[in-house]
């Protein structure tokens, strides 16, 4: 990420990204057994392809979104081993693999931002990074509802 100095690399690496995360839970989707489960990924997938469109606008001249407040970390991923998903995955083991995921795309965008010079675009960053944060919180609450309860 280290080459990425223009404006148009940061926006088609961030594209590429949330491309990667649109796929990413489409197949975690078609991995799970649960109904519930399998509508949550494809509404993230969703949820990915709106911050791929985002950025797609931004990339043609428009600023679309505000950096907010911080978001609350429960940390759950700072204290879990990383995990490998076979065909098969636990439920405990899709959260944790998404919360880290998520965590991923929050330290992307940060560091995105922190690569560019173009205050609007620094906005956009923070902005999606702050999105991507509320999904993990999202994944850390289920995880804690439904995981750590449960051990």
């Amino acid at each position: 990420m280290s080459e990425l100095k223009t404006v148009d690399e940061i926006l088609n690496y961030a594209i590429q990204m949330e491309q990667d995360a649109v796929d990413l839970y489409t197949d975690l989707a078609g991995k799970v057994t649960s109904e519930a489960t399998k509508k949550t990924f494809l509404e993230y997938a969703n949820e990915e392809r709106g911050h791929k469109a985002k950025l797609e606008r931004v990339k043609g001249g428009k600023k679309l979104i505000d950096a907010e407040q911080k978001i609350q970390d429960l940390k759950i991923s700072d204290y879990t081993n990383d995990v490998v998903l076979g065909d098969t995955p636990s439920y405990q083991d899709v959260l944790l693999f998404a919360i880290k995921q998520e965590k991923q795309a929050y330290r992307l965008y940060m560091d995105l931002a922190a690569a560019t010079g173009d205050a609007g675009l620094k906005e956009t960053m923070i902005g999606l990074a702050n999105e991507e944060a509320k999904h993990k919180l999202r994944f850390e609450i289920e995880y804690d509802d439904h995981v750590l309860v449960e051990n």
